[in-house]
């Protein structure tokens, strides 16, 4: 039980530090994906840096309801209507859902994000399955890539349910 405590804490301080080192470094993202609700009301920023173990998601959002959000990379790069047309989560190795999953995730499942009583979201994401443009799982595929923040947490179980798709950003090449 220490040990685990022992490792997430280790990893929190990790991902803390890498937001941090980004802060002083000034490093420019590789992509970034532009928040929109339904309503097509821009509610916030996701900024993508690549990182020698993946990539970081840099998240601000404002207008979300008190709690935990699933956050998760869709399939497809696009955020029209009620944000089904971004596809399911992006899984090009065809992996189960579920970060919990003993067979791998999809490479789009990410960690929940928290908004706080006043609905703002800041939060670091590390993913070490995703990248930009090369290997197994790039968000810049053929037909691009989405960020959605849920309206619920996600299980990290067999079933997601973290319901109604509240903001959908298109990853785009940083300019």
């Amino acid at each position: 039980m220490r040990l685990r405590t022992f490792a997430a804490t280790a990893s929190a301080a990790a991902i803390l530090a890498s937001g941090a080192a980004l802060a002083q470094d000034d490093a420019a993202p590789a992509a970034t994906a532009t928040l929109m609700d339904q309503s097509g009301v821009e509610v916030g920023q996701v900024d993508i840096f690549e990182t020698v173990d993946g990539l970081l998601f840099h998240v601000e959002a404002t207008g979300m309801p008190e709690g935990g959000h699933g956050f998760h990379v869709h399939q497809t790069g696009e955020c029209s209507g009620d944000f089904t047309s971004a596809g399911d989560h992006y899984a090009p190795g065809d992996n189960a859902h579920g970060l919990m999953n003993s067979d791998g995730a999809h490479a789009g499942d990410l960690p929940n994000v928290f908004a706080g009583a006043e609905g703002n979201v800041r939060a670091d994401v590390v993913s070490t399955v995703l990248s930009i443009d090369g290997g197994d799982a790039p968000v810049m595929d053929d037909d691009g890539s989405a960020i959605i923040v849920h309206e619920n947490a996600d299980s990290y179980g067999a079933e997601a349910g973290a319901g109604t798709r509240l903001a959908c950003g298109v990853i785009e090449t940083a300019s």
